[in-house]
């Protein structure tokens, strides 16, 4: 059995440029949209397959185009095949969707900066956006969206670019919109503002919503909404994999949390006591559990106690959004959309723009996107133009 992913001749084909190409939730992606797209699979966790999106005018998923930038050198056919050993894709998956695997790691390109690179910050953001002009003249695609799923990365302490910073910067300059996936910096850095508000490009993150939090932006609104007093509320976290190893850095681990925390301050009339602790247990690889303690407080003081445990595989839990973002962006570009999406806050735990944090409500300003996306079907932007520079940040 073989996935065969046909594109109509009239459809534009959108690329989807990942950085982090060759890690798990990258290759997830991957093999996720063939297997969909040939029918071996439904289309499970992507909201835009839903009837909300029907008229939307968002890209088909056969249309989707990837490539990407990493600093390793794991083919994706190979990533995948050790990602279905570990039983985070089916059994057979591989096999079916090699071909296309195999094409999306053709289009990958060395990332960086890596050790001894004497390249300056301009000198890489202009290969970078290189990379990806020459991406989308090689494929022929009407426009190409820039996520980044690479490994979280510490806050920076200083005015120095860090590599998500340089991978975002490239992105705009390479005059495609840009989704940041990961708690890492990216397009925050103020070096960036200008890049940013000159543009016109839409943009959308940061640290994708997709298991504690998640939780977390349901329980709190419902505390709240109940008049529930949450005096405590504390957390662990094991993990493997790429992301477990990163995280054990106490910095990356930080910039991480950042996000959890900002969900329990918004939804809470007062942020509660208690901690995320992020451990790396190295033998779980791709899967994660995750635990909550929460302490409140019922009529007449009464002394109450919620846990919850979720348990999922990170990569499985990703790709979904990863593609509903791509498409959601993809299509904000080509209606002429241009700064922060607020209305995808949905996918975040640290959204851009001024929107909700309640999980209810940010589904439904999603949804009211969705409507505005309707309204707007035949109202198209011209293709990339992708042959000059951007401002320089």
């Amino acid at each position: 059995m073989s996935a065969r992913m046909s594109i109509s001749p009239s459809e534009p084909r959108v690329g989807v440029w990942l950085i982090g190409a060759r890690g798990s939730v990258a290759t997830t992606v991957v093999a996720g949209c063939a297997a969909v797209t040939a029918g071996l699979h439904p289309p499970t966790g992507l909201v835009t397959e839903t009837p909300m999106f029907a008229d939307s005018g968002l890209p088909a998923l056969s249309s989707l185009v990837f490539g990407g930038h990493d600093t390793v050198d794991c083919p994706l056919p190979k990533r995948a095949e050790a990602l279905a050993a570990g039983g985070v894709l089916p059994p057979g998956l591989t096999t079916a969707v090699r071909s296309e695997l195999a094409a999306a790691d053709r289009e990958i390109r060395p990332g960086g900066p890596l050790p001894g690179d004497t390249r300056d910050d301009d000198e890489l953001i202009t290969a970078f956006a290189s990379d990806i002009r020459d991406f989308i003249r090689r494929c022929a695609l009407a426009r190409a969206v820039v996520v980044n799923v690479a490994s979280t990365e510490p806050t920076p302490t200083d005015t120095a670019l860090p590599p998500s910073s340089l991978y975002a910067a490239a992105a705009l300059r390479a005059g495609c919109p840009y989704v940041n996936f990961t708690p890492s910096t990216g397009l925050d850095h103020p070096a960036l503002a200008a890049l940013r508000s000159s543009t016109g490009l839409p943009f959308a993150g940061r640290d994708g919503k997709t298991g504690q939090t998640l939780l977390r932006s349901v329980l709190g609104p419902m505390f709240t909404g109940r008049a529930l007093t949450v005096r405590a509320w504390s957390g662990t976290n094991l993990l493997g994999g790429g992301d477990g190893a990163s995280l054990a850095d106490p910095a990356a681990a930080a910039a991480k949390n950042a996000g959890k925390d900002r969900v329990l301050a918004d939804t809470l009339a007062t942020p509660p006591e208690g901690e995320v602790h992020i451990d790396d247990v190295p033998a779980l690889g791709d899967w994660k559990t995750a635990w909550d303690h929460i302490a409140f407080d019922g009529f007449l003081g009464t002394r109450m106690i919620l846990q919850t445990i979720w348990q999922g595989c990170d990569s499985s839990l990703a790709a979904p959004l990863i593609l509903d973002l791509a498409r959601l962006t993809a299509r904000s570009h080509e209606a002429g959309l241009s700064g922060p999406l607020a209305e995808l806050g949905f996918y975040f735990k640290d959204p851009v723009g001024e929107g909700p944090a309640a999980l209810g409500e940010q589904y439904a300003a999603l949804r009211g996107f969705a409507e505005r996306l309707t309204a707007r079907e035949g109202h198209t932007c011209p293709a990339q133009d992708t042959g000059s520079d951007r401002d320089r940040p």
